[in-house]
């Protein structure tokens, strides 16, 4: 998971250019009108040392022999690839029966998502019913020297990686090389209708003109910007408090904190985080600190409830639960989008907060 503006800049480089136009018919489709000239980036690597598979048996070289493989790094609490996975679906759908392999290789942000039962209980929420290689302990993504969440590989009937993307977008031109390398192996035609996509909940594309707030840690190996007076203290118990104001994009802890690395846990009822932000969505990976017990919240902006800005995951009067370690949706603004005061109040102890991610 990276900084929305760091994926943006990671997908202009990635991407090669390609002839786009829109069908004669205003289905919301386009066709890929010229194929694309793609570099040969080595063989793939096999997946020989995932630590598990779901929806597949393990998948060797010889499997795959004779088939066109989208390999797909994700990590499932991560906003970036959730909003690749409407196309990932559709593409594994589509193109199945005409010798595509969608491989999702699982490997892990954080602790919690290396359980394979949380992997599975998401995987199957989340209608992902693709071969999945759980990389727990980085070992694909080590031999594919892979950096991102998400990461895409697309890979020819020969085993040779002839593509790859680092972040979300760019899915016309993506879609156009699954099709280009599915007619090099004798499989349909190089330029044909594209699928159409609207994405829902968390699934729906960013706004990416409204958003000015980056991916923002709390654990303290990667927390910027915290205000709270005195800063954080790794590991250490104490009591946060917010400053007067916040500036854009600054954030504070109120209440009985403990910072540890990869999250903050809180202590009390009604301890609390504050974030200045500008964006429509406001998303917050969170878990309660105990397994199979659940956690209490309220969230406003600027004070007042969230009403009709309410995300999936609170009612208009910003109530919600924690009940397990995933990413939650709290907040999805209409327009126009402007600097806000989010706030959540944890109603009960004990919530762990890992990161806040915007859309």
């Amino acid at each position: 998971m990276k900084s929305p503006l760091l994926w943006l800049a990671a997908v202009a480089l990635s991407v090669t250019c390609a002839s786009i136009e829109t069908s004669a018919a205003d289905t919301g489709m386009v066709r890929l009108t010229s194929t694309v000239r793609l570099p040969d980036e080595g063989k793939m690597p096999d997946f020989n040392r995932a630590t598990a598979w779901l929806n597949s048996q393990p998948l060797r070289p010889a499997d795959l022999r004779g088939k066109v493989v989208l390999v797909d790094f994700w990590t499932y609490t991560c906003i970036n690839w959730r909003r690749t996975l409407p196309y990932l679906r559709a593409w594994a759908q589509k193109y199945g029966d005409q010798g595509l392999v969608v491989v999702g290789v699982h490997t892990p942000e954080f602790s919690f998502e290396k359980d394979v039962d949380n992997v599975r209980k998401v995987a199957k929420e989340q209608n992902v019913d693709y071969p999945i290689a759980v990389d727990s302990d980085y070992a694909i993504w080590n031999a594919f020297g892979n950096q991102y969440w998400p990461a895409l590989y697309l890979v020819d009937a020969q085993g040779r990686i002839r593509h790859h993307q680092f972040g979300e977008g760019e899915y016309e031109q993506l879609e156009g090389i699954i099709q280009q390398l599915l007619a090099e192996a004798g499989h349909g035609s190089p330029a044909g209708q594209l699928v159409a996509i609207e994405g829902h909940g968390a699934e729906a594309g960013a706004d990416w003109k409204s958003l000015r707030s980056p991916e923002t840690y709390v654990g303290y190996a990667s927390a910027e910007r915290l205000a709270s007076p005195g800063g954080g203290l790794p590991d250490r118990r104490r009591v946060y408090a917010a400053p007067a104001q916040l500036r854009l994009n600054e954030w504070a802890l109120t209440g009985g904190w403990t910072m540890r690395k990869e999250f903050a846990v809180s202590h009390d009822a009604n301890g609390k985080i504050t974030y200045r932000f500008h964006a429509r969505d406001v998303h917050l990976v969170m878990g309660p600190a105990t397994r199979d017990t659940s956690v209490r919240f309220r969230v406003s902006i600027d004070g007042q409830p969230p009403g009709a800005s309410s995300g999936v995951d609170v009612d208009a009067e910003g109530h919600g639960t924690v009940e397990e370690p995933r990413m939650y949706q709290l907040i999805r603004q209409q327009a126009p989008i402007a600097d806000r005061q989010f706030e959540i109040e944890f109603l009960d102890p004990a919530a762990q907060v890992f990161v806040f991610t915007f859309g």
